[in-house]
């Protein structure tokens, strides 16, 4: 894994919104939806942890291709589609 670093040469890190003994849970409101850095290094610690990553996003938001191929290379990485309630 490509991993980056901080100006003083730490290591970056990412954490999810939420994690239970078997799932990870990310929430995003986004309208395009890629595999970032982020969803990649959360994807990594659920795939060494063997739990299920789910990320939330609205109905309307669109999977790019870059996290479709991962979804594929980790299948425990899944996206929930919610309905917006907004008013």
């Amino acid at each position: 894994m490509d991993l980056r670093y901080t100006s003083h040469q730490i290591p970056r890190g990412a954490r999810p919104d939420a994690e239970t003994n078997d799932r990870i849970v990310l929430v995003k409101n986004v309208s395009l939806l890629r595999a970032t850095y982020q969803i990649r290094l959360i994807a990594f610690k659920a795939h060494e942890t063997r739990k299920k990553l789910i990320i939330i996003v609205p109905r309307t938001c669109k999977v790019d291709g870059t996290l479709r191929e991962l979804m594929v290379r980790v299948p425990n990485v899944h996206v929930e589609k919610i309905i917006d309630k907004t008013t």
